[in-house]
């Protein structure tokens, strides 16, 4: 069976100054239907670009995006229209990403007017459903989201993006403005309706305790490029690049005394405006040599386990120090 969503060498770049910003450069990846693709980096790595270039609210620059086994990398208008109703986001802000003119009701009803083909009576019964899925109650149908706390703000947008039934729902860092209490909450809404409407997640997030917990398999990005790819449990087991064995080291382990070292990175960040081949995490890396001067391909080491990395075999063994 194909894949609900395949990416093929995907970038995107922007202009800057006398050259380009390499946002998204050669990303390619599978997602099934019902499973979740976590996408995990520092700030700036091109993760939340990722999914807005997939979603077509930024152009590609080059490579292909199928979508159910269709070629949709640059959609005519009439063919984005039928894309949105299958692809959505949930936004980081559930504040920001709100109209403060439109009260609960209105906010999840503008996608169901947008498409429109139902009546008003309708709109307001589906938009009532969409509200108790998402846990929000009927009491707040007219409340304006000032009115509401993070939480709450934040089911709005889920019911917004579930409005139309979508297959494929890009989570941009759905959590990471809420209280710890409520992301577990919100968190195990999104599984539900994962499982009760067989939805398929590219969950975008900088934490990786959330992302062990809700996703299937992990991208590891770095400057724009995917430095690691595995299911999740194995990439957490059997890390493999010396970026994401950073990333791992600086998850916060509620254990005392913690016996775990952070990897601490030095080192200048190489610019991602026009970057040079190579490694781009070379110039923090511990274990750069010569070699990494080259252009680095992401090799399958065991099933399903990828790492852009030319020194893994070396370094498997090392025990990390700071």
């Amino acid at each position: 069976m194909a894949p609900l969503l395949e990416v093929k060498n995907l970038k995107k770049y922007f202009k800057a100054g006398a050259g380009f910003l390499h946002a998204v450069d050669d990303v390619s990846f599978t997602l099934d239907a019902g499973k979740t693709l976590g996408v995990v980096g520092e700030s700036g790595c091109g993760k939340s670009t990722l999914g807005r270039t997939v979603l077509h609210l930024l152009d590609p620059t080059d490579g292909q995006i199928l979508f159910n086994g269709e070629d949709v990398t640059r959609p005519n208008k009439k063919k984005l229209k039928e894309l949105r109703e299958n692809m959505q986001i949930i936004f980081q802000d559930p504040f920001s990403s709100l109209d403060p003119r439109k009260t609960v009701s209105d906010a999840i009803m503008e996608p169901l007017i947008v498409r429109g083909g139902m009546s008003k009576a309708d709109m307001l019964k589906k938009t009532r459903e969409l509200m108790d899925t998402v846990g929000l109650a009927a009491r707040l149908e007219n409340s304006y989201p000032h009115e509401l706390d993070g939480g709450r703000r934040q089911r709005i947008g889920i019911a917004t993006a579930l409005a139309l039934e979508p297959k494929f729902i890009v989570c941009d860092e759905p959590v990471s403005a809420l209280d710890v209490s409520i992301q577990a909450q919100v968190i195990n809404l999104m599984l539900d309706l994962q499982e009760q409407h067989g939805l398929a997640y590219m969950f975008v997030t900088h934490d990786l305790s959330v992302v062990k917990y809700i996703s299937d398999d992990i991208l590891v990005m770095y400057l724009g490029q995917v430095v690691e790819k595995a299911p999740a449990d194995e990439l957490f087991a059997n890390t493999l690049h010396p970026y994401s064995k950073a990333l791992l080291s600086a998850i916060p382990i509620p254990k005392y005394p913690n016996d775990s070292k952070r990897i601490l990175l030095k080192g200048e960040i190489t610019s991602p405006i026009n970057p040079k081949p190579g490694c781009r995490f070379a110039a923090r890396c511990r274990y750069a040599c010569e070699k990494c001067s080259q252009p680095q391909h992401l090799e399958e080491c065991s099933p399903g386990h990828f790492v852009a990395c030319c020194r893994y075999k070396e370094i498997q063994d090392i025990k990390e120090e700071n």
